[in-house]
């Protein structure tokens, strides 16, 4: 949150998107009530227009109007079909000034290749588990041994509770061994060649209020 409260004042335009099926809430107004701090543009987009019905379009009026009081621009598109996805892109280069290379043209990304590693286990998890297992999900990825034929990995998913090791685990380990299977199989995109993925589900409980376990997990801890 401290992250992103302080890059609001530091880009050069904020793309808000919000659920077009669901009426404006008390976040969205916290999040519209931050969003005063930037001089920036900010482009308020709504999303999942497919799943609309014109019954609903009242609530379309309440993000309308709260962009309106504010002098945003709006625009309405369906992540999922990709109707709207255009105008959004357009409105969104529109609002970017030319700038230097900060990195090469050919860099993909300017993150540990072990990170990566991280975010491909945990986005399997969350994708597998949906609302069963919160975001209170960590990876630590423990050992990356490349050799001539195989990159061998072991991680270690760190959760609070019990019951989400056991989730995650599953009947017979099943549960495991299919994120397991879908982390290794986009993991290889990453390294190009062949990987061997081992994966230890460990009980680390209120990890995320420890500042100690925050920083042993890569976090970081604001002073």
């Amino acid at each position: 949150m401290k992250n992103a409260c302080l890059a609001i004042e530091s880009v050069d335009v904020v793309l808000l998107v919000v659920d077009g099926t669901a009426d404006l809430g008390g976040g969205d107004r916290f999040i519209a009530e931050l969003l005063t701090r930037t001089q920036a543009p900010v482009i308020l987009g709504i999303n999942k227009a497919d799943l609309q019905p014109a019954a609903c379009l009242g609530i379309d009026e309440t993000y309308t109007q709260l962009a309106a009081e504010r002098g945003w621009s709006t625009v309405k598109f369906s992540a999922l079909t990709g109707v709207g996805l255009e105008d959004l892109q357009s409105q969104l280069i529109a609002a970017l000034d030319p700038g230097p290379y900060y990195y090469p043209p050919d860099l993909v990304t300017d993150q540990p290749e072990r990170f990566i590693m991280g975010e491909l286990i945990r986005e399997q998890i969350l994708m597998m588990t949906r609302e069963e297992v919160p975001h209170s999900v960590a990876i630590a990825v423990d050992v990356v041994e490349e050799e001539p034929t195989i990159t061998r990995i072991l991680a270690t998913i760190h959760v609070e509770r019990d019951s989400q090791k056991g989730i995650l685990i599953g009947k017979g380990g099943k549960m495991l061994k299919e994120i397991g299977t879908a982390a290794r199989q986009q993991i290889q995109k990453l390294v190009m060649g062949k990987v061997y993925l081992e994966l230890f589900v460990k009980v680390q409980p209120k990890w995320r209020q420890s500042r100690t376990q925050l920083a042993a997990l890569g976090y970081r801890v604001e002073g």
